[in-house]
């Protein structure tokens, strides 16, 4: 007997349950919408719609994927980010909505026309394609060390800012930084202690060189600012930071050149970004 999509997603809703998936429900009705290449309003609008078996086996799949902790964004291929689609697999991290405040503290910068960004271990490219849709003009360089993440992060550009210019790097590893009007990233910042007790989607399933850039967490961001001596002064650096890293980030600055300018903090008012600038340089605001 065919099932119906409400008999679907009801079946599918509780082995999520089961699994400690959260928002089980819409969960279940976002993996149907894909297998029947609807949007979920029309899941909710025709339950009564029946499933054929091999839509029933695709489904099945996908809802088994998922209980096992494999990111719904992986087996949709896609993840919103700053109102925009980008698609995602497992070679990228998921983009979060933590880093949108990368991307607004980079907008909210007096920067000059036509402004020539880096921003550095892209993954999936959505910081860099975002800056440079918002930014009209901008000239955006984006780098990563995977040469996995960087095909991803070509499809996006291809499909959405195709004047990114995506290269291969460590870091911001063999790049001029004087170059560059505005550094962002959003480095790998886990600390290798903190990986047993990360959620079973992440732990198990992102691309773990993505995440932990080695025991404390913060070594990506002691080796970006060695990297970025020759940056001109008064250039701004942007970063992404874990939670509690804020204070521990905001030393590295000083220590390595770099005026800490200001912490912003995310909507759950966890400090987020850590923005400064190459020394020497003056706040004329103060």
């Amino acid at each position: 007997m065919t099932a119906s999509a409400a008999d679907a997603v009801a079946g599918a809703r509780d082995r999520l349950a089961a699994g400690g998936i959260p928002h089980p429900a819409r969960e279940a009705r976002l993996l149907l919408a894909h297998v029947l290449r609807v949007d979920e309003a029309r899941i909710l609008a025709r339950p009564e719609r029946p499933l054929d078996r091999a839509e029933e086996e695709s489904f099945a799949a996908l809802v088994a994927r998922r209980a096992a902790g494999e990111p719904s964004a992986y087996l949709l291929g896609r993840r919103e980010f700053y109102g925009r689609t980008f698609a995602v697999d497992g070679r990228v991290l998921v983009p979060r909505p933590e880093t949108e405040h990368l991307v607004e503290a980079a907008l909210a910068l007096d920067l000059p026309n036509a402004p020539r960004i880096l921003d550095v271990g892209t993954g999936s490219g959505c910081v860099a394609v975002t800056l440079a849709l918002e930014l009209p003009g901008a000239r955006v360089v984006a780098t990563d060390r995977s040469a996995a993440a960087l095909a991803v992060a070509r499809l996006n550009a291809a499909t959405l800012a195709p004047t990114v210019l995506l290269v291969a790097a460590d870091l911001a590893g063999g790049l001029d930084p004087a170059a560059f009007d505005l550094v962002v990233s959003n480095p790998p910042y886990i600390a290798a202690s903190e990986v047993p007790a990360l959620p079973i989607d992440v732990r198990d399933h992102e691309p773990r060189a993505a995440l932990v850039p080695g025991p404390t967490g913060l070594e990506a961001y002691e080796r970006l600012l060695l990297q970025l001596r020759d940056l001109r002064p008064g250039t701004p650096l942007a970063v992404e930071v874990g939670a509690g890293q804020a204070g521990a980030v905001a030393a590295l600055f000083e220590a390595g050149g770099f005026r800490h300018q200001c912490t912003i903090q995310d909507y759950a008012g966890i400090p987020r970004v850590v923005i400064g600038r190459r020394a020497p340089w003056i706040d004329s605001t103060s």
